[in-house]
């Protein structure tokens, strides 16, 4: 069984106008809100991008906040579900004039009208605690990069465990209001295959989220098992035991 499978029945259901009607809401102020709160690992992501070369999609690009940080040898295309986010992401491109952005666009992470192997880099920041299938999103941002690429997630990632985990937990029930789910174990994204985890380190503030570093190649069952580990010595506390997820 896949990591992803293992988990999958703790999540709650995420339905697509829910999170359509919930960025709708939250698009007028995300800046200034949640985009605060998650700057810091953001830009942390892009200064790694940044010593990158070729064309980045960045999926869930929201309204545009990163845009500006990439530097300018790189082409970058964003992807959003929510056109109210999308269109102050525009609004950002034309007044800052960012010409190696390519293309803004509305369109679903998990069913991407791009090519297979087609960007040198894929990055999701605060994505996949939002869309309703997050193993379908990863498997399409594998897809979507070219072999020998990174595929990089900036996520939370909630504990089993503790206080926090105790407010994750009781959280979980208003997942669809908030537009994204509190309960969130790493195990979700750690099994696709075909992505290796070469890097994973929490991040800002507070260690509240956490960047996940894949490469495209073949991986298997080992590799899981390498991953598992690697997330644990990051600090992130998992859900289920290897030996559960892959019995």
């Amino acid at each position: 069984m896949q990591i992803q499978e293992a988990t999958a029945r703790k999540l709650a259901d995420m339905d697509e106008g829910a999170v359509r009607r919930a960025y709708a809401r939250w698009a007028p102020v995300y800046d200034m809100t949640f985009g605060l709160i998650a700057d810091a690992g953001r830009m942390r992501t892009v200064e790694h991008i940044n010593r990158l070369s070729g064309k980045v999609l960045e999926v869930g690009v929201g309204t545009g906040i990163s845009l500006a940080r990439y530097r300018p040898h790189l082409k970058v295309t964003g992807i959003d579900l929510s056109p109210e986010m999308l269109e102050r992401a525009r609004e950002r491109v034309e007044r800052r004039r960012l010409g190696n952005v390519e293309a803004i666009l509305e369109m679903d992470a998990s069913a991407m009208r791009f090519a297979d192997d087609g960007f040198d880099v894929v990055v999701a920041m605060y994505v996949l605690t939002v869309v309703p299938d997050p193993g379908k999103v990863m498997a399409e941002l594998k897809r979507v990069c070219r072999p020998g690429g990174e595929v990089i997630i900036v996520n939370h990632f909630s504990q089993e465990h503790g206080v926090r985990g105790a407010v994750e937990k009781g959280m979980a029930r208003f997942a669809e209001t908030l537009g994204w789910r509190p309960e969130f174990p790493v195990e979700t994204l750690l099994g696709t295959e075909g992505l290796h985890l070469v890097d994973a380190q929490p991040l800002k503030p507070f260690g509240l989220f956490s960047m996940l570093r894949f490469t495209k190649e073949p991986s298997g069952p080992q590799a899981s098992t390498k991953a598992l580990r690697l997330a644990r010595r990051a600090g992130l506390r998992t859900g289920t035991e290897i030996r559960d997820a892959t019995a």
